[in-house]
């Protein structure tokens, strides 16, 4: 029998940015692998793709929305169903899901769909530069990124965008690790241990 049990009451929700920034981080600096030509071939990026880009961001936003964040939790959620899109389209694109599928593909929707996260990724550029400028320079990347991948995919200079794509996607990985891990220590030991950059101080 357990006498003398004390209750503990969960009162509040631990800082998820380390969580969610970690999950970008790692994806992103597999696939730029790809992209610069050090690693070949999507299929080991897939289940990475799925569970550490995707669902691993989405539990990080899930939680920031709980905190109260809109944009902490818009981000990471955002990201993380685009990573889970992206290993789907992976999927596609192997003809996992058939070959009517297959030869269905109209590799002008993926660019669009680019496109369209290159907006949302602006806004978030816009919000991040309230925060701290490791952050701020973590989304302009990530803005280069979607633009270059944009281009390629539509067949302008593919080479040259994708390559640019897969150094945009490098940078906003180191960023994002750095700012990651800041966070990280900052809630460990309960003070700043690595720096971030003050706010640019413009909107607010």
């Amino acid at each position: 029998m357990i006498s003398n049990v004390t209750e503990v009451k969960i009162t509040g929700i631990a800082d998820p940015t380390a969580l969610g920034l970690f999950g970008f981080s790692v994806v992103t600096l597999l696939a730029a692998s790809q992209k610069l030509g050090l690693t070949a071939g999507t299929p080991y990026i897939i289940p990475w793709a799925v569970f550490v880009g995707g669902i691993m961001q989405v539990i990080g936003g899930v939680l920031d929305f709980k905190k109260g964040s809109v944009f902490g939790g818009t981000a990471f959620t955002s990201y993380g169903f685009f990573w889970i899109a992206v290993g789907f389209t992976w999927l596609i694109n192997m003809g996992v899901f058939g070959e009517q599928m297959f030869l269905a593909i109209d590799s002008n929707q993926f660019g669009v769909a680019i496109i369209a996260f290159l907006i949302i990724s602006i806004f978030f550029t816009i919000g991040s530069m309230e925060m701290n400028k490791t952050l701020f320079v973590a989304f302009l990347a990530v803005d280069v990124l979607l633009l270059a991948l944009a281009l390629s995919t539509f067949g302008v200079l593919p080479d040259f965008f994708g390559t640019l794509a897969g150094w945009a996607e490098l940078t906003a990985s180191i960023f994002a690790f750095w700012t990651g891990g800041a966070s990280l220590l900052a809630n460990h030991f309960g003070k700043p241990v690595l720096p971030t950059g003050k706010p640019f101080g413009i909107f607010k």
